[in-house]
């Protein structure tokens, strides 16, 4: 339902919460500053149905539990016009109950397979996973490690015992199974983990070709010390971290990443320079040093900002802010966005996935800016966008 407004120049509130602190805080400031320089760009082009737009913002604190109260809030107490999703699963999926509640139309950032089991037609998910995202986060790399040689033949799984791990760590099995791959050791840990030492320990003793990691960002850091502290050498590593990404992780951890394969959804090769990223990204680093913020943006950027082109695109073609109106329309449209182009099937993810793993290779020192081109992040897979050779085993390239 529409918010009454008394003039027609009002403005068109959209709403949502977001993990600007906690485990992922550093990719969340990330995507807000994607989503404000957003609203500056459309409200410099006159606004959405000739009204300017303004983004009411809480903060979650990577807290689940805080979730729901705070698309009520936005809701029934603010009123705003549309909500929107924060980012990832674990913020996502607590907000769906209540945004299926109200029917609402609701578009989620990088959350994975969000809506596989709730099946509700007006989610659409901003994360380039395609119509199987569990699997697709993680098929180049078992993919990578098959045509190898000596072919790898087992796999080792590690993962934060948090809700954003769970569908990759699905995704991982079945890939694992798809391949032959024996899993002959799996562990969790939480969030709270600061000595990673015995985790790596105990499946050193499994001496598992393929070490699966799935983290957050501070975990990613913990880890990766901790493998390259200790003397075993697995044939790959990597393949679903969260934090490799954030250009603040790849500074501190510097050379200890080298040899590390893992995803990503955006990386400068020719091939993925879609229309207007290089623009947004030119505009969010000049901003991002005094927000304080992952200075490069590779990760969330694109994303974020592609996240309320869709919206955008949505309102202006329907001349609508009605959820029923917009989800009708996202469900058919194809999208012109800063990622490329963009259309939803199954369960709102996109029709075709496009999902790349990078191997980390020759980084020196702790600067960031060796992270501007792909010479530092050679794209291993899928074949069409591959810009070097994976180095294998794992220990070559360190």
């Amino acid at each position: 339902m529409l918010a009454n407004h008394s003039s027609s120049a009002s403005p068109i509130r959209l709403g949502y919460c977001l993990s600007l602190s906690g485990p992922v805080g550093g990719n969340g400031q990330a995507a807000r500053l994607a989503h404000e320089i957003w609203t500056d760009d459309i409200n410099k082009r006159g606004g959405l149905l000739g009204r300017p737009v303004e983004i009411v913002c809480y903060d979650d604190g990577s807290d689940a539990v805080k979730v729901p109260a705070l698309y009520r809030k936005l809701l029934d107490e603010d009123e705003v016009d549309l909500v929107f999703g924060g980012y990832g699963t674990n913020t996502i999926l607590p907000a769906m109950p209540l945004i299926m509640e109200r029917q609402r139309f609701f578009v989620g950032l990088m959350g994975l397979g969000v809506n596989n089991e709730l099946n509700y037609p007006n989610y659409f998910a901003m994360v380039p996973t395609g119509p199987d995202p569990n699997a697709a986060l993680t098929e180049g790399f078992f993919e990578l490690g098959a045509v190898q040689n000596p072919r790898p033949t087992t796999v080792g799984l590690i993962s934060a015992d948090a809700e954003f791990a769970r569908n990759p760590i699905r995704g991982a099995k079945a890939n694992a199974l798809k391949h032959g791959y024996r899993v002959v050791h799996e562990a969790t840990y939480p969030l709270t983990t600061t000595d990673f030492e015995p985790l790596i320990e105990a499946v050193a003793q499994s001496q598992c070709d393929l070490l699966f990691l799935c983290s957050y960002l501070d975990d990613s850091i913990g880890l990766v010390r901790a493998i390259r502290a200790h003397t075993f050498r697995p044939k790959m590593v990597g393949a679903s971290m969260i934090g490799p990404q954030n250009a603040m992780v790849k500074a501190e951890l510097g050379p200890l990443l080298n040899g590390f394969v893992n995803y990503e959804y955006w990386v400068p090769v020719p091939a993925l320079k879609f229309n207007g990223v290089q623009e947004l990204l030119a505009r969010y680093r000049t901003r991002a040093v005094d927000a304080g913020v992952d200075p490069l943006g590779h990760y969330m950027a694109p994303l974020a900002y592609a996240q309320m082109q869709v919206i955008a695109q949505a309102i202006e073609a329907t001349g609508s802010l009605n959820d029923a109106d917009l989800s009708a329309y996202a469900r058919e449209a194809r999208f012109q966005t800063v990622m490329g182009d963009v259309m939803f099937g199954n369960h709102g993810e996109w029709v075709e996935p496009r999902v790349v793993q990078v191997q980390f290779q020759e980084i020196v020192g702790h600067d960031a800016t060796q992270f501007l081109d792909a010479s530092r992040q050679v794209v291993v897979s899928p074949v069409e966008l591959v810009s070097g050779r994976l180095i294998y085993p794992y220990e070559l390239a360190i």
